[in-house]
């Protein structure tokens, strides 16, 4: 008998609860490395074209200067002339990473030891009392435009980081953060920082300035040289110390820097000119129309006349609103303010269309003047009517034969309606055609005394014709406008002057003008530099306005109230316009 052999099965040896728990442990890290690098994916995946970071997408900017060729104010600009470590003084990108990354230029995307040192001190303070972003990683964070705190934005900035890193040298990526960085009113750049707090280019910088502007870099507002200049005087000198350590500059030189801190001056009030500008840009738009690329426009503004002009207006203004216009022999306008407050009303009175009153009585002596009439010649004062149109003088009084030369002083309201009828409405209207307004006048008797309306550009066109010696005026706003680069895409063509008033005329007319603010309603306007002008007063006092010469210019005011209701009885032409432009012009 045959013995069956059992075949037995070995059995595997059970493994120990460690191995079987460091195993759990492999796989769970393993799974979970794959959810972040999954996690990390997804976050990738997300981030913008690596690329396109490093192009804004913003609206075009327009930047306006003045004749001069100097900034007035921009819209849409958010950041300041571009700069380079290559071109700018060294203190200015030294002072940067004396402060903000000392190993920049030996570390890479991350800096290890700034991170760990970080966290020490955060943990010793128990809050956030230090940072560890190196100057790349800030630039990955300026360039996002975020101060996200989600752990994705956090992911996206060190893959940029590395990015940047890897896709630039040390000097290109400090040139991207310097032209990124948020500092001052919205802008960004270290240039926009230095033309507004120091009022000059970043390329002209000092020591002392770039130490401050460095110093703003822990918290602008914080410490800002504008708004808390001790601050940023301490901070300041914290750095020039640090870049003498670090072996950029001497400890004499840094001494020496300390002297010259000191806190930024007050920039001038961009509102100044913001009435101007926005007249300008709606030519701008007119002659260029859609508006797709970075543009200079080259204007006829004279910074310092608009200055004590918009002072003359915020001065004397009181409860009421006003405008002031000024426009050069050639019609150049070197100044315009709108109101007195540019916040509370973006309305530009210099453009409104009101009755200029009195102020319209040149056209009708013109046209008097052109038939032979003098200064010298009598007329007669005494009640006027046609149909239904009676007006009287403003204080009522008749002074029955005086030369054209008092009534026109005196601004009597019958002399230039009996003119009127005796030279024809037709004669009055095409007077005012000539000297370049026209179109919103009525075929009315009212239209002498002023009752149609027109703009402060457009009366003050009408003495500008008179004091460029009777030669054609057209006023103009811009001479120039380039891109970016400089390529001039409109350039100003003047057009040939036409004579519209014979020399005799306009002799006699600045006589009559002269005598205004000698003898006349205009004594208030009266200065050495003042050759003439004439006052003009609306019905029921709703408009006052007073034009004005100097040998530079011709200068409009306007004074009334938005909702067109009375001013009080005592406010005319003579009174608080004349008195603005005598502080205007003085």
């Amino acid at each position: 008998m045959h013995k069956e052999t059992e075949t037995k099965t070995e059995k595997k040896p059970k493994r120990s609860f460690r191995t079987r728990l460091l195993i759990f442990f492999i796989n769970l890290l393993l799974v979970m490395i794959a959810c972040v690098g999954l996690y990390v994916l997804f976050v990738f995946l997300q981030m913008p074209s690596l690329d396109s970071v490093l192009h804004e997408t913003r609206e075009p900017a327009i930047i306006f200067l003045d004749k001069d060729g100097r900034e007035i104010r921009s819209d849409n600009r958010t950041m300041g002339a571009a700069v380079s470590v290559d071109t700018l003084p060294p203190h200015v990108w030294q002072a940067i990473v004396s402060i903000e990354d000392k190993r920049f230029f030996k570390h890479g995307a991350i800096s290890y030891r700034g991170t760990l040192r970080a966290i020490v001190v955060n943990m010793f303070h128990g809050r956030f009392a230090a940072g560890g972003s190196t100057i790349t990683q800030q630039t990955a964070k300026n360039i996002f435009l975020s101060s996200d705190k989600k752990v994705s934005r956090k992911i996206q900035e060190l893959i940029l980081s590395w990015w940047l890193e890897n896709r630039f040298t040390k000097n290109q990526i400090l040139d991207l953060y310097m032209n990124r960085i948020s500092l001052v009113g919205g802008m960004r750049g270290v240039d926009a920082a230095a033309t507004n707090l120091f009022g000059h280019s970043a390329q002209e910088l000092s020591l002392a300035e770039s130490a401050q502007i460095a110093a703003m870099l822990k918290a602008p507002t914080s410490y800002s040289p504008l708004k808390n200049p001790d601050k940023n005087i301490k901070r300041a000198k914290v750095i020039l110390i640090e870049m003498a350590r670090q072996g950029y500059i001497t400890m004499d030189e840094a001494k020496i820097a300390m002297q010259k801190l000191k806190p930024a001056a007050q920039t001038a009030d961009k509102n100044l000119f913001r009435y101007w500008t926005d007249f300008v840009k709606d030519e701008v738009e007119s002659r260029l129309g859609e508006i797709n690329e970075d543009l200079y426009v080259y204007t006829t503004m004279d910074a310092k006349l608009q200055k004590q002009v918009a002072a003359s207006l915020t001065k004397n203004i009181g409860e009421y609103q006003g405008a002031i216009v000024a426009i050069a022999r050639d019609g150049a306008i070197v100044s315009m303010v709108g109101g007195d407050n540019y916040q509370v009303s973006q309305f530009n009175r210099a453009t409104a269309l009101r009755q200029p009153g009195s102020a319209f009585k040149p056209v009708v002596y013109l046209v008097a003047l052109e038939n032979g009439m003098t200064p010298d010649s009598y007329v007669n004062d005494s009640p006027f009517s046609v149909g239904d149109y009676n007006p009287k003088n403003y204080d009522e009084r008749y002074y029955g034969g005086i030369t054209l030369a008092t009534a026109f002083a005196k601004s009597v309201n019958s002399v230039p309606l009996k003119l009127t009828k005796e030279y024809g409405i037709d004669t009055v209207l095409n007077m005012a055609a000539r000297l370049g307004v026209g179109s919103n006048l009525k075929r009315e008797y009212s239209t002498v005394l002023g009752a149609s309306e027109m703009t402060l550009v457009d009366l003050t066109t009408i003495y500008s014709v008179i004091w460029n010696e009777g030669k054609s005026v057209h006023p103009y706003a811009i001479t120039k406008i380039t891109d970016s680069s400089r390529n001039v895409l409109y350039s100003r063509n003047p057009s040939e002057e036409i004579v519209i008033l014979q020399p005799q005329t306009v002799e006699y007319m600045k006589d009559l003008l002269h005598e205004v603010i000698t003898k006349g309603t205009g004594k208030r306007a009266n200065a050495e530099n003042v050759l003439g002008g004439k006052t003009g007063t609306s019905n029921d006092n709703k408009d006052a306005w007073f034009i004005g010469a100097t040998p530079e210019y011709v200068m409009g005011v306007w004074v009334g109230n938005d909702d067109n209701s009375p001013m009080d009885s005592k406010i005319t032409g003579g009174t608080l316009p004349a008195v603005i432009f005598h502080d205007s012009v003085e």
